[in-house]
Formats: C-alpha cells, sequence, structure tokens
C-alpha cells in the first residue's frame, strides 16, 4: 500500500470531491472527519478517521504514515485555531508532510468574519516551516444554489444588491487541488474561478428559471459590501486559472442526479 493522503473536511462540499478524485486516481486516502462515517455516507475504500480539529482531538493518529496533508475542513468558529492545531501536529512527525490549504478569493480585502478566518488560517501554514501550497477559489455553485433554494420558499426573493460573484462548481476546485497536492509544494497558486462574473441577483433568476418558478427577484440594500460590490470577490483578468462548467450545466446535473 502507498501513504495514506489525508483530507480534513473529507466529507463536505469540497472533501467530499477530492476524496472521490484522489480514490480514482488509485491513491489510498484517509479522511479526518467530526462524526462517524456509515453506509452511503463513506466513500468506497477510503479509511475514515474520527477526530476535531477544533478541539485537538485525534489529529495525531490521523497524521500517522502520512505525507501529503489536503485541508479541506472549514470551521466558522475558528478556522484558524484548527488549522493551527493541524500544524502543529504535522510539525511534530519526523518528516514534514506538505500541507495543501484551500482558501477564499479575496481575504486580502474583505477582512470580516469567516474572510478573516481564512487569511488568518493562511498566515499559520506560511509561518508554520512545513511544505506548503495554498490555493483561493471563489464561492461554490451549491453556496448559490443554497441560497437560491431558501430565498424561493419566499412569494419573493430577497437578494443584496450589486453583490457580485464569479462562483465555480466544487469539482473542478477538487480536481485542481488534487493536481496540486500530488506535484511538489508550490506556495501560493494561481485563484481559481468560474467562468462568468455576474450578480447574485442574476443567477437566483436563471435559477427560478430553470426551475419553473415563477417569482421576483428584490434586490435589498445592505451596509457592509461595499468591497464585495467593488469586485473583491473576483479574480483579475489573466491572474487565475478558470472553471468551465457554467450555472445552467451545474443546474442540470444537480436537476438530474
Amino acid at each position: 500500500m502507498s501513504e495514506p493522503i489525508l483530507v480534513t473536511g473529507g466529507t463536505g462540499t469540497l472533501g467530499r470531491q477530492v476524496v472521490w478524485r484522489l480514490r480514482d486516481a488509485g491513491r489510498d486516502v484517509r479522511v479526518l472527519s467530526r462524526r462517524a462515517q456509515e453506509g452511503a455516507a463513506k466513500v468506497p475504500g477510503v479509511e475514515y478517521v474520527q477526530g476535531d480539529l477544533l478541539k485537538d482531538q485525534g489529529i495525531a493518529g490521523a497524521l500517522d504514515g502520512v505525507r501529503i496533508v489536503m485541508h479541506c475542513a472549514s470551521d466558522k468558529k475558528g478556522d484558524e485555531k484548527a488549522t493551527a492545531n493541524l500544524v502543529r501536529a504535522a510539525g511534530a512527525l519526523p518528516e514534514a508532510p506538505h500541507l495543501l490549504y484551500v482558501s477564499i478569493v479575496g481575504v486580502d480585502d474583505v477582512t470580516f468574519g469567516y474572510f478573516k478566518s481564512k487569511r488568518d488560517s493562511e498566515r499559520v501554514i506560511t509561518d508554520s516551516g512545513l511544505p506548503w501550497t495554498i490555493m483561493r477559489a471563489t464561492q461554490f455553485y451549491d453556496l448559490i444554489l443554497k441560497g437560491a433554494k431558501s430565498g424561493a420558499r419566499f412569494p419573493v426573493v430577497p437578494v443584496p444588491a450589486g453583490f457580485l460573484v464569479q462562483p465555480i462548481d466544487p469539482d473542478e476546485v477538487a480536481a485542481r487541488l488534487v493536481e496540486l497536492a500530488l506535484g511538489k509544494p508550490a506556495g501560493r497558486v494561481p485563484d481559481m474561478a468560474g467562468p462568468e462574473v455576474t450578480s447574485a441577483a442574476d443567477l437566483i433568476k436563471r435559477y427560478l428559471h430553470a426551475s419553473s418558478r415563477r417569482k421576483k427577484v428584490l434586490q435589498l440594500w445592505m451596509p457592509g459590501l461595499g468591497k464585495i460590490k467593488a469586485g473583491k470577490l473576483l479574480v483579475q483578468d489573466g491572474e487565475g486559472q478558470d472553471g468551465r462548467r457554467t450555472w445552467e450545466e451545474f443546474l442540470a446535473a444537480k436537476a438530474g442526479a
């Protein structure tokens, strides 16, 4: 058997896609998860270990024999603390593993809440002394879809006005992350974004059309979104790697799943 690749957050939106791609590439995969995985929740042929990055539980055991760590876990209550616990445990290994982290486009400019937490996690990794790779990606289609479905419960769908996005299919992000993980540590690599820059309102209107819902979208002014409206969550032209799957293609695949 080859040395296992550890995937944190391997049961989440992105992590699960990463796990499937690693397994299909013939790699041994170990997933660190807060909850025990059973039945259909498990990817066949993958080892699942229980632990908690935020509580610093089960990390050392999960890292046993590992040379590559794909850190896909996110915790809005303390992402940087969870990352610090992982880095500390990885640094105690006889041979430092390649640590790959996925962050968010815009964390240098949008400095509140979860964005700040992701930026702080980046600093933990870059200061760790471990060999590392960090890639930032834009918001996933799944997040937009979740918001669209939630809003569609109302007679009129509320959407923040002027909210510019460039969302991407997480499976395309997973493919790029696996490619990076199997290569040499590369530091900060080009950001990754979806094929289209548009507004959240436009995407939701197109979702409503695709799902045959006749509802109006109400754009609401919300404070504190100036940098987002200024395009700080977007990848600048020529500075990143774009995904190819469109919003409509993503919606069609979800409808047929």
